[in-house]
């Protein structure tokens, strides 16, 4: 138990999705192919809304701060992911446990925050146009984004601060890829239920205060589209709405299955492989999501591309 107790104060093993080695070199190709087009498509959409003038509205201004916490999240996993994956070997020392669980959590609760501003902003649009531009103007949008990166971040600092107080005894093995909270107090020595209990808090607030603005949000828009006269204007709120509800979907479906709902019964297996849903697929399906059905985006990439064009023509 000694030598438990000891090596457990300076590292910790992470499990990995496999042992098998065949498997974790294609796993490492495929990681790493998406880890690169999540960097590139989220760099891609913030410099087209950088770009262009059309594209500097509300909307569009939360998109990038989405887009910002995606590289940020899967930075702060993907590449240790690759390493353990390469070298067949998930060692990691308590201080990187630490330091990568408070970015995951502090990047993942901020944009859990940001998917709940971005509903009520497509709500004032849609059902306050006329107040819209006032309600939603340049320091509304700066102060309610800068309220999910302080409170994204308070949090996660608080949860693992209340985390890393415990004592960690032996077997020193996390089956997992990364060090996330609920697998990290398995291997508590003394009794975590405080602990528990006020990580399950925070991340109800986290989850379900932004889920409640979005359903409201959307219960209201619903009621106000189906007012609307104009099948235009049915047709290009319900696009705008889908998009959005699609990552609403992604997101909080996958995190809400591992941070609020029960674990007894469930194999850590599929434990991992919702993580892995969230951890790597999700920050490259958000932008796509968001860019492929937005004909305003459309407009701009086209406009780009055009102009990339004429400069290779001179």
């Amino acid at each position: 138990m000694r030598a438990d107790n000891f090596t457990c104060a300076t590292t910790f093993i992470l499990v990995g999705l496999t042992n098998d080695r065949e498997t974790q070199k294609l796993l490492f190709v495929i990681i790493l192919v998406i880890y690169a087009l999540t960097l590139v498509v989220n760099l891609g959409v913030i410099l087209l809304i950088r770009m262009d003038s059309h594209l500097h509205t509300p909307m569009y201004f939360f998109l990038t701060h989405l887009s910002s916490v995606e590289m940020g999240y899967v930075t702060s996993t993907v590449p240790q992911m690759l390493g353990h994956l390469l070298m067949g070997y998930g060692g990691l020392s308590l201080v990187r446990c630490a330091l990568q669980m408070n970015a995951t959590l502090a990047f993942g609760s901020v944009e859990a925050l940001l998917v709940g501003v971005m509903a009520y902003d497509r709500y004032l649009a849609i059902c306050h146009p006329l107040i819209y531009a006032t309600a939603m103007g340049r320091r509304r949008q700066v102060q309610l984004a800068s309220s999910c990166w302080l409170s994204g971040f308070s949090i996660a600092v608080v949860c693992v601060s209340i985390t890393f107080i415990h004592p960690f005894c032996g077997p020193c093995h996390i089956n997992h890829f990364i060090c996330e909270i609920p697998m990290v107090l398995k291997l508590a020595c003394d009794d975590t239920r405080i602990t528990k209990a006020i990580v399950f808090v925070f991340a109800g607030i986290v989850i379900l205060i932004p889920l409640s603005v979005i359903f409201i949000s959307y219960w209201l828009i619903f009621f106000s589209v189906l007012q609307m006269k104009s099948a235009n204007g049915v047709h290009k709120a319900l696009s705008t709405c889908s998009s959005h509800l699609l990552v609403v979907v992604l997101f909080y479906g996958t995190t809400t299955l591992n941070y609020i709902m029960p674990r007894s019964g469930r194999s850590p297996d599929v434990d991992k492989q919702i993580a892995v849903l969230y951890v790597v697929v999700t920050p490259l399906l958000n932008p796509l999501i968001y860019t492929l059905r937005n004909k305003d985006v459309h407009q701009v990439m086209t406009k780009v591309l055009r102009r990339s064009g004429f400069a290779l023509k001179r």
